[in-house]
Parts: structure tokens; sequence; C-alpha cells
């Protein structure tokens, strides 16, 4: 639509510049046609000043002294002196009259006798060559709308290879073998070996399936088809299975290469599920897709790639050998992995010589590899607003705090009471944590204003963990509950401040409760059971299989954690009031506690291995907060 009232006034605009020059050619008046009497009559009485001649030697433009201009007719053989002569006109009166011949050229009399016949023609041509241009583009835009959308990497710009992609060593050394076979697949087929259909790459959002992939196709130096699943789906049924087989007609043509798909669970769904049954246009897309893949003939290079966070709603037939016989799972990023991709993103940024990227690595458990490029970038900019010419370390622990709770709220202030308040809730959460044996050691204390919470506390594991204990989660409960003790022992009443807490706590002890077997009440079971319910594409349902009395039990018993982790939680604060008060006073005057300066005020009541692994200084894995 937009082209077309483009075009047209392009027409429009050109009809009116030939309109234009036209006018200016064109006299202003048209002269009055008089006979040649009237011209005899008028140089008798000296009323002619200037008499002019075309070459035809017939037609006279008679210009009068009070300015007028009149046309006349003479015959051909004679002169205008003559005929005047032959009127009766005496030779004074027409030697007082300038005669002149007018000689036009050839291109303006050929001008003057085409244009006004030309320039409509040409109006009317160039109008009918924009429609049917109008007519052929969207004819052309027709045909290629079951034409794929894959685009080919661009040779010309920097290639991504193994060394651009920190950490994930088990991810590319399972790609790497996918290298070597583009590179030299007779070192494989000579062992009757086949090349492998497809590699689907698992992962939560930012850990770098995608730049794997990029990385895959610059090690083999092979071309790169990428596209979304998304970019198949259409309205029209049959439209994504045609892109489906134009790709993979331009992928073997381009062999050996790659294919990556991005986000295949948006086509790559299980079937049977949604409206119209096999005849849903997801559904016949991911039929030609699951064809074209066992349909690869042994000799020809093309691999393909795809990435998901979401295996869980796949289609069974995509995972089955010779579809995508791979399967690399990516995880989140450990210390090392971290450290190691904040020095790629640091490459191209001036850090000060105080900065110690272990340090913020140590801090950023849990972030992907996304995570920790905008972590950086964030970091460069709250440099700039302040006029840093180099990001110090500790305008990175801004960044990490504003990624992860948000910026301050500056324009949020407390009153007097409810800094108090908040002061107190955050102590109690921080004093207890650090009595607790099994809960992680405070990092940080904060009443300033992140986000939506008024304070946080942060806890920072002392070593990587990847199974947790029942001692632990029943130390977390009672963490969770901490501010809520510390309202009630302190003023005597309870907040909005612990909603969030109790959120945490009681889905904690469900799960305890349902999913992990750490209820002596309950037993060594599990309780409800995740039925894939299938409807309009896939959700995850809970269904209950257990009776109404079991969920009365669970009920008691997830009843009986809570209230037992809200008596420790009071019992605990109730010991050591003292340190709670010295908290919270330190809180309310300058508002922020660090590792160190909290340390050292509760260094008395922390257990001893605790200290000790505090001054190791070990690896750390994983970050949580409390708010």
């Amino acid at each position: 639509m937009n082209k077309f009232f483009k075009n047209t006034g392009i027409v429009v605009l050109a009809f009116v510049v030939i309109a234009v020059i036209v006018a200016s050619f064109s006299p202003a008046t048209k002269p009055k046609e008089v006979n040649l009497s009237t011209v005899v009559d008028q140089a008798n009485k000296d009323q002619i000043s200037q008499i002019e001649i075309d070459d035809a030697e017939t037609n006279l433009t008679v210009t009068l002294k009070d300015g007028t201009t009149e046309i006349a007719t003479k015959e051909k053989n004679l002169s205008v002196y003559d005929t005047l002569k032959n009127y009766g006109v005496s030779a004074d009166k027409i030697n007082a009259v300038a005669i002149k011949p007018v000689v036009h050229g050839t291109l303006a009399t050929i001008a003057g006798a085409v244009l006004p016949f030309l320039i409509p023609v040409i109006l009317f041509m160039g109008l009918i060559y924009f429609l049917m241009r109008n007519v052929q583009g969207a004819n052309n835009r027709a045909m290629s709308f079951g034409q794929s959308q894959a685009r080919l990497q661009d040779d010309r710009k920097k290639k991504v290879t193994f060394k651009d992609v920190a950490g994930v060593r088990e991810a590319k050394e399972e790609l790497s073998e996918v290298v070597e076979f583009l590179k030299y697949p007779q070192k494989f087929l000579q062992l009757g070996a086949k090349i492998p259909k497809g590699v689907l790459l698992l992962g939560s959002p930012g850990v770098g399936k995608t730049l794997l992939a990029r990385a895959v196709a610059g090690e083999a130096n092979v071309p790169f088809f990428h596209m979304s699943g998304s970019e198949f789906v259409e309205m029209f049924v049959g439209v994504g299975a045609s892109r489906v087989r134009d790709l993979f007609k331009k992928a073997k043509r381009h062999a050996p290469c790659i294919v990556f798909i991005d986000e295949i669970d948006a086509v790559g769904r299980q079937r049977g599920a949604g409206l119209g049954g096999s005849h849903d246009e997801r559904e016949q897309t991911l039929n030609q897709i699951l064809v074209e893949m066992d349909g690869f003939e042994t000799d020809t290079n093309v691999i393909v790639i795809a990435a998901t966070n979401r295996p869980d709603v796949l289609d069974p037939a995509l995972l089955r050998p010779g579809r995508f016989d791979r399967q690399v799972i990516i995880d989140p990023p450990d210390i090392n992995d971290r450290e190691q991709i904040l020095k790629v993103h640091a490459a191209n940024k001036p850090l000060a010589k105080d900065v110690e990227l272990r340090k913020i690595a140590e801090r950023t458990a849990g972030f992907s590899g996304a995570d920790l490029a905008n972590l950086l970038n964030e970091a460069a900019i709250l440099a700039a607003r302040v006029n840093k010419k180099e990001i110090n370390q500790l305008i990175i622990k801004d960044a990490v705090e504003k990624v992860m709770l948000g910026p301050e709220r500056k324009s949020h202030m407390l009153s007097k009471k409810e800094k108090e308040i908040t002061a107190y809730h955050e102590g109690g959460h921080a004093l207890i944590a650090s009595v607790l044996p099994n809960s992680d050691p405070v990092h940080k204390v904060s009443v300033i204003s992140r986000g939506r919470a008024a304070g946080y506390t942060m806890k920072v594991p002392s070593e990587d963990k990847h199974l947790h204990a029942r001692n632990e989660f029943l130390d977390d409960i009672v963490v969770a509950l901490g501010g809520l003790a510390a309202e009630k022992l302190v003023f005597n009443e309870q907040t909005t401040g612990a909603s969030n807490d109790l959120k945490v706590a009681t889905n904690l002890a469900r799960r305890m409760v349902t999913a992990y077997g750490m209820s002596d009440e309950m037993g060594p079971m599990t309780f409800g059971d995740s039925n894939e319910m299938v409807f309009l594409g896939r959700d995850i349902a809970e269904q209950r299989n257990y009776s109404e009395e079991v969920a009365a039990k669970i009920d008691r018993e997830v009843s009986r954690i809570m209230k037992e982790g809200y008596d420790r939680a009071v019992e605990v604060l109730n010991k050591h009031r003292d340190k709670l008060n010295l908290i919270a006073g330190k809180l309310i005057t300058q508002e922020t506690l660090e590792e160190e300066e909290y340390t050292d005020l509760v260094r008395d009541v922390i257990p001893a291995h605790k200290l000790k692994q505090r001054s190791e200084e070990p690896a750390l894995d994983n970050l949580e907060k409390q708010v």
C-alpha cells in the first residue's frame, strides 16, 4: 500500500512538472485574429508599430502602439510592403512600420507541433507502467510466499569460532566432532559412520546456543543458514511445508553447510494438538521437517542444528535417531566459565586496575552468558553517567545489583518509621542466616530501595552446590521467616514487606513434602503427577494422584514446617537481640553493610566452620537473595 501511494505520487508530480514546462512556453493570452482590411485601416491611422512575418510568409503578427497584439493572414506570393501598397497605404506610412521576419528553429517547430499530442500519451503510458509494476510486485510476493526466509551468513563479517565462546567445554567437545565431520567426511564414511542428521542444543535462555551454532559454522568454514522456527508458520496451510522444502533445497545446493533453526519449539511441538487435527499448519510444517531430515542422502554434508529451552514440549519423532541424533545440554556457566565470559566481554572496555573479574564472577552465580554481557554493558553505562574514563570495581558491583534487583529508587524515600521497620526486617534475615549452621553466608545487607524491594539481604554459598540437604532447606525457611519474626518481636505487628518471604518459604516447604520426600509424616513419597496436557499447543498441568485425605495431611505438614521455622526464627532473634539491635542501628544510620563490616558486627555468633570457609576464599557457584 505504501509503494502504491509512492508510485502514484511520482506520476502526479511528473504531470505537474510537464504541465509547468508546457505552460512556460505557451503565451499567457491568445492574440486576436483580424482580417487584412483591418490591418490596412490601422496602418493608415498610424496605429501599427511592428509587423512580424513567419517562415511561411502568410501569417502576420501585428503589434499596435498600445501594445495589443493581433494575428492576420495575407497572400503568400506578395510581400507585406506590396500587400499594403496594393490596399492603398502610402509608402510613408508603410515605412513607418517595422517589418521583421521571424525565423523559428526546427526543434521548436517540431516541439510545438508534437508536444500537445505527445504529453498525454507519455502520462498515460507512465501510469500504466507503474500500475503494472505494482501488480507484478504483488505477483512476485505471492510467488515467493512459499520460499524459505533463511538468511545466509555473510562471509565478509568476522567469523565466530570456539575461541570466542567462553566456557561450555563439554558442549564444544561434542560439537567439535561435527566440525571434523564437515571438514573430513571421508574419514568417517570409510569406517561406515553416517553423518549426524541433526544436533539439538538444549539450555536456558542466554547460555549461548546461537553463538555455539555460529562457532561450529566458523570452525568448519562452511555456509551457515539461520532462521527462527516461527518463520515457517503462516496462517495459510502448506506455506510452512513449502518453506521447509525450499530451505533444504538451498542447503543441498550449498553442501557442506549448516542449517540453524532457532527456537524450534515454535514449530516442533508435539502433534495431535490444536484445532484442525492433522491439517493444522504447524503440524504440516513439522511433518515436512521430519521427512526432509530423514530423507538426506548419506553423502550429503548438511547438518541441522536447532536450539530450544523447552525440550519437554518437542515431538518425540524429532528426538529419535536419524533426526536429531545428538542432544547437547548447555548448562549455566560455573565460576570459572563466568570469569572467562567476563574477560571476553571486557576485552573492548577500559577497566580500572582495581577490577577483579574473579570477584565479580563470585557475585554473579546463576548468570548466563547474556546476563554477564548485559552486566558489563550496564557498568559501562553507569561509568559514562558519572563521567568516568574507566570502569572500576565499585561500578561493576553497582551494576550487579542493578541487574539483579533493579536500579536504586532514589525517589522512593522511606519515612523514619518505615526505614526502622525495614532495617529490623533485613537485620532479622541477615542475623539468622549468620547464626544457622546450614545457611549461606551473608554478603551484603541494605535498606536502599531497588526495584520493588524496600531492602535486601544477599547470601552467597561458600562452595559449589549440586545437591541440597533437608537441613539446608529447613534453615532457608527459617531465614526467609526471619524478617517477619523480627517485625513481630520488635514492633509487635506485621507489615506487607514479608509477603514475598512467606511465598518463598511456603513453596519450599510444599516441595519438601510433595516433591523431595523430606517429610517424616508423609514418608519417602512424591505427590502429584505432572501430566502433559495437550490443548492448543502443549501445557504442563499437575494432576492429583492422591485423595483429599492425603491432601489435608500435606497441608498440615506444610503448616507444621512453617510454624516450626517461625518458632526457630523467633528463638534465634530472642537469643541474639543485642546483635539484631546493632545491625538495625547500623542500617538506619548508613543504610548499607558490606560483607567485611557486617562480619565484624556478628563474628562472635557465626559458627566456626563458616568463618573457616570464608577465610579460605572458596569458589562460589550460586547467589541467592532474601527480600
